[in-house]
């Protein structure tokens, strides 16, 4: 009897805590948004847009945190070794279902370690022709590829999302296509401006401009519909290569063990925040198309992501 009242009194001290602790979020404590590239890319223009947006959304103080390298590694580690608090999150890439395959010593479990917040949004990528280059669609560039003429692709570097994308097509169709990576892109698209690399693959955000401007020529999409933005650019799997989807994503992650009652919170005042024309207005003008659904699609989301790209990374010994 004694036994049974003191496990009673443990669990209800427990629930208590939880209890107390999820009325008290947030506090006066300042919220930390670990974005987990550097400054000037997409991860760290939408944290301030989502910082912005949260601030005024709970009254609470948010601070964005650039905590870049090893391909949004470092930052996302700092992330998973915070307490679970509700006071610490992270933005991350697609970068990041890529790297516990193509970074065997990663500090972390990705899937236990963290906890898979929110889905942001998606993005097509974009291949794109160099300037002075005499392709102007992506059938051309089939049709030369099925005449085993060879060539080359250009990306943000090893492992990201565009070069496991094209990689996987080039194989699947049997191109001859060579990767070139490149260390962000900047390089990236001023190579491909200058004509050094044929053909080039980047998030819509970095690609438009440089479209618009007449610099590249957009041949194709990487998600399995047109981009409003690019109406008149075919997708890769209409263009036959059925099933094709590639896109580029963002999300929120936490350390994981985060009270659920803090989590839905935070998840409630996320949602409202993107449904903001404040701030959705600034996520489309990049290209992104808002998600916003919870842990419930964002964890298995992730899953898939890893499973695909750790098989085709292994089978074909992809390394940095």
């Amino acid at each position: 009897m004694k036994k049974l009242l003191v496990s009673a009194m443990v669990a209800l001290t427990a629930a208590s805590g939880t209890l107390a602790h999820a009325q008290a979020w947030p506090s006066a404590k300042p919220i930390r948004l670990i974005a987990v590239f550097p400054p000037g890319g997409s991860v760290d223009q939408v944290s301030r847009i989502l910082a912005e947006g949260l601030r005024t959304e709970l009254k609470q103080t948010v601070v964005v945190d650039n905590v870049g390298g090893a391909s949004g590694m470092i930052g996302t580690a700092a992330v998973a070794r915070a307490d679970p608090d509700g006071y610490t999150f992270g933005v991350v890439f697609d970068t990041h279902a890529v790297n516990p395959a193509l970074k065997p010593s990663i500090a972390f479990d990705t899937l236990k370690d963290l906890t898979h917040v929110n889905l942001l949004g998606t993005a097509p990528m974009v291949l794109v022709a160099s300037k002075g280059s005499p392709l102007t669609s992506f059938a051309q560039l089939v049709a030369q590829a099925k005449a085993k003429q060879p060539n080359s692709f250009g990306t943000i570097g090893t492992g990201s999302l565009g070069h496991l994308a094209l990689a996987q097509l080039a194989k699947n169709a049997g191109f001859n296509w060579t990767h070139v990576p490149y260390r962000g892109g900047g390089p990236l698209m001023n190579d491909a401006i200058g004509g050094h690399v044929p053909l080039a693959v980047g998030s819509l955000f970095l690609v438009k401009p440089h479209a618009d401007s007449g610099n590249v020529t957009p041949l194709a999409v990487t998600t399995s519909t047109r981009s409003k933005d690019m109406p008149n650019v075919p997708t890769i799997a209409e263009s036959g290569f059925p099933g094709f989807d590639a896109p580029a994503w963002w999300g929120v992650i936490g350390p994981a063990k985060i009270p659920a009652p803090v989590l839905t919170q935070f998840n409630d005042a996320l949602r409202k925040v993107l449904r903001d024309p404040a701030v959705s207005s600034k996520l489309e003008a990049q290209g992104i198309q808002i998600d916003g659904r919870g842990s419930e699609v964002f964890t298995p989301f992730v899953e898939r992501q890893m499973t695909t790209w750790a098989k085709f990374i292994k089978d074909n010994n992809i390394t940095e």
